[in-house]
This record gives C-alpha cells, sequence and structure tokens, in this order.
C-alpha cells in the first residue's frame, strides 16, 4: 500500500480552508495543502438535499500522519462533521514523494 497520500478537505470559506492548512503545514502533518477557494457541493445532510459553497483542500501527505491529521483537523474544523477522506498516490515523481516523506512527520 501506498505511503503518500492525498486527503480532501471541504470548509465553509477560504479563509477556514488557509488557517487549516497553514496549520497542518506548520505542524508537518501534511507538506502541502492546495486550496481551491470555490467549489459547489450538493450533499444531504439532516433529512433534505443541501446546496452550498465551500473551499476544497487538496493536501498531500503520509498514510501514517493521517490518524494525526484527522484529529487535528476536527479541532480546527467549524463543521461537526467536516469530509477528511484519503486517497492513495498510485504513482509519482520519486523527488516529489521524496519530499512529501521528508517535510512530513
Amino acid at each position: 500500500m501506498p505511503n503518500e497520500i492525498v486527503v480532501l478537505i471541504t470548509t465553509p470559506s477560504s479563509r477556514e480552508a488557509r488557517t487549516i492548512g497553514r496549520r497542518l503545514v506548520e505542524e508537518k502533518l501534511a507538506a502541502c495543502a492546495n486550496i481551491i477557494p470555490q467549489v459547489e457541493s450538493l450533499f444531504y445532510w439532516q433529512g433534505k438535499i443541501c446546496r452550498e459553497r465551500e473551499s476544497l483542500m487538496v493536501l498531500k501527505t503520509r498514510q501514517s500522519s493521517f490518524d494525526r491529521l484527522v484529529k487535528r483537523v476536527k479541532s480546527l474544523h467549524s463543521y461537526s462533521v467536516p469530509e477528511i477522506i484519503a486517497l492513495p498516490i498510485i504513482r509519482g515523481s520519486k523527488d516529489y514523494l521524496r519530499w512529501i516523506r521528508k517535510t512530513t512527520r
């Protein structure tokens, strides 16, 4: 199983995404946080279909950091149930993957 992963997290604003992303990078729980400032999300919540504008963070980190990252995101995030999902990086530039491993703890 790949050691490096991509983590997707939505937030209600780009400001919150920047705050969370910066903390995760500072604390070496993520090597990088890309922020897509505006996405439209459709989802089922509390018995109804909702439509919201959100920001999307795309984080690069290690699988071994995922549980700590989730705990930290939950402590910083304004949603009661934030989206935090991980996808494996199947292949990538050796130099870039090495940088992810070196940058995260």
